[in-house]
């Protein structure tokens, strides 16, 4: 059935000489596999130019229900993006940020909530000028809402660890041995304060953000099942100083 839709892009593959896959987080549908043309043409009513990383599009598709691979029929921009896709920064947080949403949003559809984060996320993100360092950090800290693995925060008290199994803070280290020390516990706090508006305020350098972003991902990866060791995170983590 020919059907209307809205989505973030999250990644393109290489299919055939013919077509390539992408993966799109829609809003009606969830994140679903496309079929597009894999080279240009002027006939082409898709360009596959269009399906870079958080790109915001719009696509009439041939949804079928018992294939899991669905033609686009044609697509145009649904949201323009003027800075992200080319500024040398942003662009590599998207491409960090496409991959852990490829990878950790395979079981979620009709999340009207979480589709519309998102897209705040990027637009928020396309149009910041500066001080936006913390930003990736910030946008899978609140994500974390989303996923029903936001951490319990009520019981925190100074000296406190953080159970990282639990996700929750403790006076005593747990058994299990998968909790964060005094010092880094109280930094979890400080991230979940942070508010993209505010986060320029919470000053890290380089090694103490790249130390918060593996604190984060040890986090999903826990509490995700078959969550991966990210391509991009190398990329992100070169970025800024």
């Amino acid at each position: 059935m020919l059907q209307k839709l809205q989505g973030i892009v999250l990644c393109t593959l290489k299919y055939s000489d013919k077509s390539n896959i992408v993966r799109i987080y829609t809003q009606q549908e969830g994140q679903q596999s496309f079929l597009i043309p894999a080279t240009r043409s002027r006939k082409s009513t898709v360009s596959s130019v269009l399906f870079q990383p958080l790109s915001l599009v719009e696509f009439e598709s041939d949804i079928r229900p018992k294939s899991g691979l669905h033609p686009i029929r044609e697509a145009r921009i649904w949201q323009p993006l003027l800075s992200l896709p080319y500024h040398p920064f942003k662009s590599g947080i998207a491409l960090f940020l496409a991959e852990f949403l490829h990878r950790t949003l395979n079981g979620e559809v009709d999340n009207r909530p979480l589709f519309d984060y998102l897209v705040h996320s990027v637009l928020w993100l396309d149009a910041c000028e500066d001080h936006f360092a913390n930003f990736h950090l910030v946008f899978l800290m609140r994500l974390t809402r989303f996923l029903g693995m936001y951490p319990n925060t009520e019981d925190f008290q100074e000296g406190d660890c953080f159970d990282l199994l639990n996700a929750c803070f403790s006076s005593v280290p747990p058994t299990h041995g998968l909790f964060l020390s005094p010092d880094e516990a109280s930094k979890v706090c400080s991230l979940l304060r942070m508010k993209y508006e505010t986060m320029h305020l919470f000053a890290m350098n380089r090694d103490e953000r790249n130390r918060c972003l593996d604190i984060i991902c040890r986090y999903y990866r826990l509490h995700l099942p078959d969550f991966p060791e990210l391509k991009s995170i190398n990329v992100l983590k070169e970025l800024f100083t």
